[in-house]
């Protein structure tokens, strides 16, 4: 899920929530920004330190960033960093069972099993399923596929960490999951999330790179 991760949220100039535009990296440029209904704002961005078909993506909400993300051509959590908990992850060398966009596109399924390893919380194994419905959408003049999602991680003791399910979107052209709605399940209780993407912006049209979320802001998610 190098160039810095340095993460990402490093090379920030100051808080998101200060500025009216983020800011990326040096060497770095955006292709599209997402607003979603959750009071979420997403860029994502390509960087010429990258190998081909890398892509990183950064999310704020009202305070400001809350995640940064860096992700391979078959859409594998290659580094990302949490910014609310404070920890990072990093792919294991070889997974067991590799997640492939790829594959999803070509069967309509695709599973897999990896490891991500971090220093703050240790090992975390991903086992899950990506399923293409069959169902296409159109939001902001966009179309995008409808996927359903299952996951679960597990602790390096094996024991379940957390597990969810719900679907999610892709967009082909660009290589990219794009958050739906789902629920997640943590020692017993259940959490409804529903992210669904409300515009698409490009560059050059008002918005873009906006440090501000615009949809769903103040209101109470379950």
């Amino acid at each position: 899920m190098r160039y810095a991760l340095a993460l990402i949220c490093l090379a920030a100039p100051a808080p998101a929530v200060a500025q009216s535009t983020f800011e990326l990296p040096s060497g770095c440029a955006a292709f599209v920004t997402v607003q979603s209904t959750s009071c979420q704002v997403d860029h994502h961005f390509v960087c010429d330190g990258d190998p081909e078909g890398h892509q990183r993506r950064v999310s704020l909400d009202e305070e400001g960033l809350t995640y940064a993300g860096h992700i391979d051509n078959e859409t594998q959590w290659l580094e990302s960093f949490h910014i609310l908990s404070g920890h990072a992850e990093r792919l294991e060398t070889s997974p067991a069972e590799p997640a492939s966009l790829s594959d999803l596109i070509a069967s309509g399924v695709d599973d897999y099993d990896f490891q991500t390893l971090s220093e703050e919380i240790g090992t975390t194994r991903y086992v899950g399923q990506d399923t293409l419905t069959g169902r296409q959408v159109v939001i902001d003049g966009i179309t995008l596929d409808e996927t359903t999602y299952d996951i679960t991680a597990y602790n390096a003791d094996g024991d379940e960490m957390w597990r969810s399910k719900g679907n999610e979107f892709i967009n082909r052209n660009w290589r990219v999951f794009i958050a739906g709605t789902g629920v997640t399940t943590i020692n017993g209780e259940t959490f409804e999330r529903d992210n669904r993407p409300v515009e698409f912006i490009f560059p050059g049209e008002p918005g873009f790179l906006s440090a501000r979320p615009k949809h769903g802001c103040g209101v109470a998610i379950s």
